[in-house]
């Protein structure tokens, strides 16, 4: 075969890989704005998804979540070892992110709700090139717990393979109060939902 002969077969191999690495783009956008770097991977997560979608841990078989830290998106200082011994939401979201944007009222609202509970939130805010949309993102929504800036993910791959671990945006996990991974969402959540995910650890002993 010449040169000039087998030069279109690779052209068109090349389209048809690029025509499905698109298509796969596309079905992963529409189940959640993009993936967040990390690898869900093997392992024996000893998690059981229910119906709608969310995963839970019984209190034997859960895993501590990694210590995150760094900087918020209001310039202060954050780790979640501060948070030991309550309960703690972790919501990833960007300010680009339309289901972000859709669930972030919900968030603030349950916030509100149980933070006399021993409930708090912090939120992972990735992928914005700088603080000032995720700034008016929070004065927007009236967002008052703080967010961790993560622009390039680096927090979210803090969590091991195999693990419960956030691999959208939005996704969303609940700590015990051992700071082990109980519930986890990779999907945006109704305040209905969200308050289905913390209330069976809110009533752990």
């Amino acid at each position: 075969m010449s040169a000039a002969s087998r030069t279109p077969l690779r052209s068109n191999r090349s389209r048809a890989a690029l025509l499905t690495a698109t298509a796969a783009a596309a079905a992963l956008t529409l189940s959640a704005c993009s993936s967040g770097g990390t690898s869900g991977g093997g392992g024996d997560t000893n998690f059981i998804t229910g119906k709608n979608g969310i995963d839970t841990v019984a209190e034997s078989a859960r895993t501590a979540a990694p210590v995150l830290s760094g900087e918020t998106i209001d310039g202060k200082q954050l780790t979640t070892a501060d948070y030991k011994g309550k309960i703690l939401v972790i919501n990833v979201w960007g300010s680009w992110c339309p289901p972000c944007r859709a669930e972030a009222k919900n968030f603030q609202t349950v916030y509100k709700d149980l933070k006399g509970q021993g409930v708090e939130f912090v939120g992972i805010n990735t992928r914005d090139t700088s603080t000032t949309p995720a700034v008016a993102f929070e004065k927007e929504f009236g967002v008052t717990y703080p967010s961790l800036y993560d622009p390039t993910g680096k927090q979210m791959l803090r969590f091991e393979k195999g693990t419960l671990n956030p691999q959208l945006i939005p996704s969303t996990l609940v700590l015990d109060r051992q700071g082990r991974i109980a519930v986890r969402a990779l999907q945006p959540l109704s305040e209905d939902t969200l308050r289905s995910m913390i209330k069976p650890v809110l009533a752990e002993k």
